[in-house]
């Protein structure tokens, strides 16, 4: 969902077609459901900048329920905003964004004032490591959209599985489809799974 200077990766999600990416990029995305719904975010014009498609973002909040009254959420890489502003127009109680680009999270702050989401936290920093530093097993949903070509993807889950409550959804946009070879050592079984063009998306709970 953003670039990312995280391990110094230069642009978020270069994936297998960067320009179109970057085409796609320019513009804004809008809410999708809740209070604020229809309410547009601005999508910078930064190389590799692709916020979750809108049918994508549709999809994983009706596997969610279209409530998250009280939920403690985290996006440790939060680019536009798009899937933590989602969550708190559904009613989530806190939405902690982390983002290490000065122009996005200067975005990100601008958008928080204007919707006035008092449940939103932003926060510059290195997602992984904010992850790392949660107290365990106190979050209800965290997303994981890093970087595609960073190579974030173990560190990330392996942070989110110690971060995420019982009963709790880890969201993971990557570029192929994990399965369960790879996240069983994680403790993480999928619950849900959607391919749309390049993307995966995938819907993990913390093993029983």
């Amino acid at each position: 969902m953003k670039p990312s200077t995280q391990h110094k990766p230069a642009a978020k999600k270069a994936g297998a077609a960067p320009a179109r990416a970057a085409r796609a990029a320019a513009g804004e995305v809008r809410i999708i459901g809740g209070q604020w719904k229809r309410s547009k975010l601005p999508v910078a014009d930064k190389p590799g900048l692709r916020p979750t498609p809108d049918r994508v973002r549709e999809t994983l909040f009706n596997w969610l329920g279209q409530d998250l009254t009280g939920w403690r959420c985290v996006d440790a890489f939060a680019g536009t905003g798009a899937l933590g502003f989602e969550a708190a127009s559904r009613g989530a109680q806190q939405v902690q964004l982390l983002e290490q680009d000065a122009a996005l999270i200067a975005q990100l702050k601008k958008i928080k004032e204007q919707l006035k989401a008092d449940a939103v936290q932003v926060q510059r920093g290195d997602g992984i490591a904010a992850l790392k530093q949660l107290p365990p097993a106190s979050a209800d949903l965290i997303f994981l959209d890093p970087p595609f070509d960073a190579e974030l993807f173990d560190a990330a889950l392996q942070a989110a599985a110690r971060a995420v409550a019982p009963g709790g959804y880890i969201y993971l946009e990557a570029p192929s489809a994990w399965g369960e070879e790879q996240l069983t050592p994680l403790r993480l079984a999928l619950y849900r799974h959607l391919k749309a063009g390049a993307v995966h998306a995938h819907l993990l709970q913390p093993l029983v």
